[in-house]
């Protein structure tokens, strides 16, 4: 990008700008007048600046203020594709400096520099870079979360006296670290381990991850992200500090970090980058430490809508009736990570009103739900699914969700619940509709509870979406048309596949965020009839399809054929090659 595509007005005197902010965010209905004065009294009693408290206390995501201040001040955002591919005035500018005041050169010509910055109404900065570079600087709003990034990868080797003396002080000698719980928990509150974890959670929620794997080994802290369903590894932190960053993570979820030999659980809760995240944390000893897991907990960025999730419209349809329902129990199935609990959330939120009363039961709880009353099991004391449905029986629900049917208790008292007047939802972990049926079955469930109960079935998978911005079209290759039989789902329409290609905004990867895949399963006389007579999982499948029902796999390459997805994404998500 140009300097004079990216040239932006001088910077204004910040006390009148931070009062059009206010003035910004109140008509947006960013925040209303109450909190207003909330903000200015944290702002007043901190001595922090009001944009900086907004952030803080998840008013606003860094991102999201980065925008207003551009459209405020008339100057553009830095993409993460504007920073260069080398560091700008190394001679001139330290990097100390730069990353202190979190500005960075990053284009110029003979006459002038463009510089990013993260807070735009820093003057003081602009000018000394000014003066250093003896040259008129420009202004552009930089993301915080890309700014650091460019700085991790322009400025990697660490100047003398900067990060390597920060990170000689956390370990003193060569004893292991592990062998101390005290001095791990020390080392743990040392603001250089504080500062990279901080880093790495703000970079796993500002660029969308589901979760962030930190995995040891004998020379090395693997740190992995996984995007779309797929884990990409990332730098990985200095392998001194292992076992400080795993225990800073530990205390940050309450666990007890002098404990490494058994697995934990627990939850974390923070606003990073202006927003409200819950993390869901797990570890688990392994040969060279301590593996952990954090789930990315971001209500903002699950969409609880059916169509949004990508049902087709027949799907949609069937399982929007099927929750209507008075009574019978709504079962989705699929295999772990396949999105199960977001459907489950989805139609309890679109049944959540005064009239109703919905309870759930989880394992664990994944997104706080307003207005639903959901209980966390708890195995060690007694508080199992089974002994929590008798209890909840009681309280005179009309709806419940039940986060996994795992074992016959579970289900008799399930289905117990749905013949007594109850809607009872729950998932279940098989490879298809129909075989949900010999999946309860096997369990010891009988035949005619099934035929009395379930109502409707819903199998599911998550598929990678083509990127919008750089997927190409192109021929369907003859060997593949054959194979999959696109020309009997095309019709006489011509078949053409998008393929995936990467751009910065997929990571290169070519896909961009995941949609679902399912099919639907509504027990009918036949089907019940072939339940009654011990039927396989086959023979249900073959008349749920005679009947209407669309296989997974065919909806899947609909949404290929619809460019949508790929091919190779359906089949890897399938394991099919139907």
């Amino acid at each position: 990008m140009t300097i004079e595509a990216l040239s932006s007005a001088t910077p204004v005197d910040p006390a009148p700008m931070l009062a059009r902010l206010e003035v910004t965010l109140v008509e947006k209905g960013v925040v209303d007048q109450r909190t207003l004065e909330r903000v200015r009294r944290v702002a007043a009693e901190t001595g922090s600046r009001f944009d900086q408290v907004l952030t803080q206390l998840g008013l606003i995501s860094e991102r999201g203020l980065a925008e207003v201040f551009a459209r405020l001040l008339e100057a553009p955002i830095v993409t993460a594709a504007d920073y260069p591919q080398v560091p700008l005035f190394v001679d001139r500018l330290k990097a100390k400096f730069l990353r202190r005041v979190r500005a960075m050169p990053i284009a110029a010509d003979d006459e002038r520099t463009l510089l990013a910055m993260a807070d735009p109404l820093d003057d003081f900065t602009r000018h000394a870079i000014a003066s250093a570079l003896g040259r008129p600087v420009d202004v552009a709003v930089a993301v915080p979360l890309e700014l650091e990034a460019a700085f991790d990868r322009l400025y990697a080797e660490p100047e003398e006296g900067e990060g390597s003396a920060l990170l000689d002080e956390v370990v003193a000698d060569d004893a292991p670290a592990e062998e101390d719980a005290e001095r791990l928990k020390d080392l743990a509150s040392e603001a250089p381990v504080i500062r990279l974890v901080n880093q790495l959670i703000a970079r796993a929620v500002e660029t969308r991850a589901s979760d962030v794997h930190l995995e040891s080994f004998p020379d090395r802290l693997r740190v992995r992200y996984r995007y779309d369903g797929v884990l990409h590894e990332v730098e990985p932190p200095p392998a001194r500090l292992q076992a400080a960053i795993i225990s800073r993570v530990k205390i940050m979820a309450r666990l007890d970090i002098a404990e490494r030999r058994l697995p934990q659980d627990g939850r974390i809760k923070l606003t990073v980058r202006g927003q409200e995240v819950d993390f869901r944390v797990a570890t688990i000893p392994s040969l060279h430490g301590e593996s952990v897991v954090l789930r990315v907990l971001d209500r903002s960025a699950v969409a609880f809508d059916f169509e949004k999730l990508g049902f087709p419209s027949e799907v949609r349809k069937g399982i929007e009736s099927a929750l209507s329902l008075p009574n019978g129990m709504v079962l989705v199935t699929g295999p772990t990570g396949s999105g199960k609990t977001t459907t489950l959330y989805t139609g309890l939120l679109k049944l959540n009103s005064i009239a109703r009363k919905i309870i759930t039961v989880e394992d664990p709880i994944e997104y706080q739900l307003t207005g639903i009353n959901q209980i966390q099991v708890k195995p060690q004391i007694g508080l199992s699914f089974a002994s929590l449905l008798r209890s909840i029986l009681r309280q005179d629900p009309d709806i419940i969700m039940i986060g996994e049917i795992r074992d016959l208790e579970t289900a008799e008292i399930a289905v117990q619940a749905a013949l007594t007047g109850h809607l009872v939802l729950s998932t279940l972990h098989t490879n298809s509709a129909a075989a949900t049926v010999t999946r309860l079955r096997d369990m010891g469930l009988e035949d005619y509870l099934l035929t009395a109960t379930l109502k409707a079935v819903l199998a599911q998978r998550l598929v990678r979406r083509l990127c919008p911005q750089c997927k190409q079209a192109g021929d369907a290759p003859p060997a593949l048309v054959e194979r999959f039989r696109l020309d009997r789902l095309q019709g006489n329409e011509p078949i053409v596949l998008h393929h995936a290609v990467g751009c910065p905004e997929c990571r290169g990867t070519g896909y961009r965020g995941r949609r679902a895949i399912a099919e639907l399963l509504v027990p009918s006389r036949a089907i019940d009839r072939l339940v009654f007579e011990r039927g396989e999982e086959a023979a249900i499948e073959e008349a749920a399809v005679a009947e209407g029902m669309r296989p997974i796999f065919e909806n899947g390459l609909q949404a290929a054929l619809a460019g949508e997805t790929t091919i190779e994404e359906v089949v890897r998500c399938i394991r099919s090659e139907a």
